[in-house]
């Protein structure tokens, strides 16, 4: 059986999809950079925000950069919208005890 799930949005005219097959391949539209990757993690820049895939084996086959489509292959266990990403969690111990 193939399963398959969707997520649409859209930020101004471009759209964001995600398209799940058998959490073996992973197809994402809207990417517009790819900070990081390797095996375990690919952090991907998507209209929508930054998007985390984990899992194992994970290999990008396809980025095209003028539309924005990605296709990850590999085993896919975790999607993730970390809603803060890359901002300061606060400095020193006050920081942390804030927290």
């Amino acid at each position: 059986m193939d399963a398959r799930q969707t997520v649409k949005s859209t930020r101004g005219d471009q759209s964001h999809n995600i398209i799940i097959e058998n959490r073996k391949r992973i197809s994402i539209s809207g990417v517009e950079d790819i900070e990081s990757f390797n095996e375990e993690e690919i952090i991907l820049h998507t209209v929508m925000g930054v998007l985390v895939v984990s899992g194992e084996n994970l290999h990008i086959n396809k980025l095209s950069v003028d539309s924005g489509d990605t296709e990850i292959t590999g085993e896919i266990s975790d999607l993730k919208y970390p809603e803060n990403y890359g901002k300061s969690k606060g400095a020193g111990l006050l920081g942390k005890l804030l927290k």
